[in-house]
């Protein structure tokens, strides 16, 4: 306690340093990750992805970050087995932070498509475990987030492999692929802004004071989705198509059609992924502002105070635009060959599923939930379609993440005490 009423403008300072490293991490790795089917597709340059990743993922975590970082910040932990020694967690949490995004830094150097929600669990658990005992993990919690890490994989492929396989009966194996593209595109715009809208309106924007009933939100959901889908009709039909183009590669200007949808989804995708990562930053710096804020006092629950979502936000940005590229183009292009209509439904799979997981509080991870989808899609043309030496090499890379965020984050934490004591 006496560290908490001596350091505790300190100890906030440095947690917000370590929260904006952590959301640096988050964005060289994970947002790579969500958006490297578009830059694999070519449907966006690297450039144009990172812009669309700016304004969508802080969009994303102003808006919709808040469910997932209550669990982040009180779900993992008993935070009443700290009751006694608050100075402990608000430690531990930093040094989880520091633990998560140095790891992540690393990966993003080297290309290693790692998650993000491993890094800071295994921290956070990791840190408990040696300051307070097993006891202050909920194993039972902990062990629904580890399933979610089996089940939403499984789920975002067998979206992506049905949704692939829509795509080829409606549009590709038919007579006229160019026309049924026209006619169907609209309609999947539409699927993509009914997702979005959806959490967006019920989950994202009382942060910023509008409350809606249920009603209220599917019906304006309804209405902005049927809007995007107008606005792509128009779109679609204006283009020019070039028959040429098909004997180059086959299906090119149905591909051409698709590439338009790829951008909605784009931005469907980094949307999703700021609600739903962003509690990975700001979740423990949450929990330490809040304890320093009460004086050392550990409550249930509290409020993400103002600074805090933005900052993450910001951070998640900066960390796209400084290192994302090398695991945006392992992602992109290593596990399967992508076309835009490929990538489209791998990314509204992975966008559906996260921002479900996201309204709900439960913190998956994008990079599963992401590979997962790319691999249903690969499977609807074949197991030959697949990269499995790539797929090897991020599996083993997310083996290797859990117990890595608990290894520094435990070794941190002993520093952390001995320069606080």
């Amino acid at each position: 306690m006496d560290i908490i009423a001596n350091y505790g403008t300190t100890l906030v300072l440095v947690a917000a340093l370590f929260g904006f490293l952590m959301a640096w991490g988050i964005g060289a790795n994970d947002v790579a990750n969500a958006m490297g089917t578009s830059v694999g597709t070519k449907s966006l340059t690297i450039r144009q992805a990172i812009i669309i990743a700016m304004i969508f993922e802080f969009a994303g975590a102003y808006l919709a970050g808040g469910e997932v970082t209550a669990t982040i910040r009180n779900g993992i932990i008993d935070s009443n087995a700290f009751a006694a020694t608050p100075d402990l967690l608000v430690l531990g949490m930093i040094a989880s932070l520091l633990a998560a995004g140095a790891w992540l830094i690393l990966a993003s150097y080297f290309g290693w498509p790692v998650s993000t929600t491993h890094s800071i669990i295994g921290a956070i658990v990791g840190f408990a475990v040696v300051s307070v005992g097993p006891e202050a993990v909920q194993w039972s919690k902990f062990g629904g987030i580890v399933g979610s890490w089996v089940v939403t994989p499984a789920i975002s492929g067998v979206i992506a492999y049905f949704m692939f396989i829509s795509v080829q009966k409606l549009i590709f194996n038919t007579d006229d692929p160019l026309n049924n593209a026209k006619r169907y595109v609209p309609f999947y715009m539409f699927l993509t802004a009914l997702v979005i809208c959806l959490v967006t309106i019920k989950k994202g924007l009382t942060h910023v004071g509008l409350h809606l009933s249920d009603g209220e939100g599917i019906l304006l959901s309804v209405a902005i989705s049927i809007a995007v889908a107008f606005a792509g009709w128009i779109y679609i039909r204006g283009q020019q198509y070039n028959p040429q183009d098909d004997s180059k590669m086959h299906f090119a200007n149905v591909e051409k059609v698709f590439g338009i949808l790829m951008i909605i989804t784009a931005c469907a995708m980094a949307f999703a992924h700021g609600s739903n990562d962003v509690a990975n930053a700001i979740g423990p710096l949450s929990a330490v502002a809040s304890i320093v804020a009460a004086g050392g006092e550990i409550g249930g629950s509290s409020h993400i105070a103002w600074w805090i979502l933005p900052l993450g936000g910001i951070g998640i940005v900066i960390g796209l635009a400084t290192m994302g590229e090398k695991v945006m183009a392992t992602v992109g292009t290593g596990i399967t060959h992508l076309t835009p209509s490929r990538g489209f439904a791998a990314q509204l799979a992975t966008a559906a599923t996260v921002v479900i997981a996201s309204g709900t509080g439960l913190p998956i991870s994008t990079t599963q939930t992401l590979v997962g989808a790319v691999m249903g899609v690969g499977l609807a043309r074949g197991i030959a379609a697949l990269n499995l030496g790539v797929l090897r090499n991020i599996v083993v890379s997310w083996v290797i993440t859990l117990p890595a965020g608990a290894i520094l984050a435990i070794a941190i934490f002993y520093v952390l005490q001995i320069c606080f004591s």
